[in-house]
């Protein structure tokens, strides 16, 4: 018998599955596809839209930047590396326990990485932790990226099977629970690292006391309390971090995602001087962390930010949107609907299809948004979307749903 290979539909790998529409096109919340048919953006690629498409501000930041230098690497300076630090540090620096200092990476998870890395060498060389000891306490539903690292203490089974061994020096609690931390940590413990609202797992929003309860805990037993700032920092929750929302003060944050305007990946550690300055020389790295084009975008981002008008832009949205989202829920259309700022998750009712069926349904609508942990979507505007299409993505929702 002669086998006979079937070449694939596809050479890219398939870890992906994509809704079935092609994007050529893109201008603030509207992108267009390949046979010329437009869409609202929901999703805003995961939040690093935070400024909607080929914002005019950040487009022209990268053309000038790229028709001068994009990069060194770190071998040697270049003249937008310190500005960039220093300017971002001014605007989160007053967000985190202690003077500020900045570590430029490029994607989220290489944001998380660099914080594990400082935490763990924070704690042998400062806290005095016995040597391959230390512990960092995570959450259950956590999603902190995909790197081997981070997936050996995730408990997404879809993330997680099929990569071990997994790295040691995690330990799971339950998300919202201070008391579960507490009976976690001990003498090994050198961080907690939580996301202060759970974007993969479908924005939930914690207990109110949850995150002061959490920074109590830290400073109590000398624990570095980080936030993954990655989907929900730079505006996406009404504040410049979500941990603003409940006035705690993280010791590290990782940004990422928006910080890069959508242009190109841009992310950063940003955090107490007295942490981050144990990475000295040759300790950690990136060739392209901290690159030109990289400090360029990243500027012009902090500078939509710094005047707190698109933040203030969210808030103000968020409220009117989430009255109608809410009525959704009373009309049994949802089961339940969770929202901070410009960003929702929504659970399907019982009888209306499963999150990747709605979100077909909002495809053929004309409204981009996306699914997770079967019967959840997640919406994630752009935080410049105007009122008036803001109501047609919810109204287009609402005909989706019925």
């Amino acid at each position: 018998m002669t086998l006979v290979e079937v070449a694939p539909a596809s050479v890219l790998a398939p870890n992906y599955h994509p809704l079935p529409v092609t994007l050529v096109d893109g201008l603030g919340s509207w992108v267009t596809d390949d046979a010329g048919r437009h869409y609202l953006d929901l999703l805003s690629g995961y939040s690093a839209l935070n400024f909607g498409h080929r914002h005019p501000v950040l487009t022209a930041a990268a053309h000038a930047q790229i028709d001068k230098l994009t990069l060194t690497s770190r071998a040697f300076d270049h003249e937008l590396l310190e500005p960039f630090a220093a300017r971002l540090a001014a605007l989160i620096g007053p967000l985190v326990a202690g003077p500020p200092m900045v570590l430029p990476m490029n994607t989220g998870a290489e944001a998380v990485e660099t914080a594990i890395k400082a935490a763990r060498k924070w704690g042998y060389d400062v806290k005095g932790v016995p040597a391959d000891r230390a512990t960092i306490l995570v959450a259950d539903g956590n999603f902190h990226g995909r790197t081997t690292t981070i997936v050996s203490f995730s408990t997404d089974p879809d993330a997680r099977r099929g990569f071990g061994p997994y790295t040691p020096g995690f330990r799971v609690v339950p998300y919202g629970s201070v008391e579960a931390l507490r009976d976690a940590i001990d003498e090994t413990t050198v961080a907690v690292l939580l996301e202060p609202i759970q974007g993969e797992q479908g924005v939930v929003v914690p207990p109110v006391d949850y995150l002061p309860g959490v920074r109590a805990l830290c400073s109590e037993h000398d624990v570095l309390f980080i936030a993954d700032e990655i989907q929900s920092g730079l505006g996406r929750t009404g504040t410049t971090l979500a941990s603003e929302l409940w006035g705690v003060k993280p010791d590290l944050v990782t940004l990422g995602k928006a910080l890069g305007g959508g242009v190109l990946p841009v992310s950063a550690v940003v955090g107490r001087a007295d942490v981050l300055g144990v990475l000295t020389a040759g300790t950690h790295g990136s060739t392209f962390g901290g690159n030109p084009l990289a400090c360029a975008v990243g500027l012009a981002v902090v500078g939509l930010l710094e005047t707190g008008e698109l933040q203030a832009r969210a808030t103000t949205l968020g409220i009117e949107w989430g009255a109608r989202l809410d009525a959704l829920v009373d009309a049994g259309l949802l089961a339940s609907s969770r929202r901070v700022g410009l960003w929702a998750g929504l659970d399907v009712a019982e009888g209306r299809g499963t999150g990747r069926q709605l979100c077909e349904r909002l495809l053929a609508r004309g409204v981009l948004a996306k699914d997770t942990h079967g019967s959840t979507i997640r919406l994630a505007p752009p935080l410049t979307i105007s009122t008036e299409d803001l109501h047609l993505a919810t109204d287009r929702l609402t005909d989706a749903l019925r």
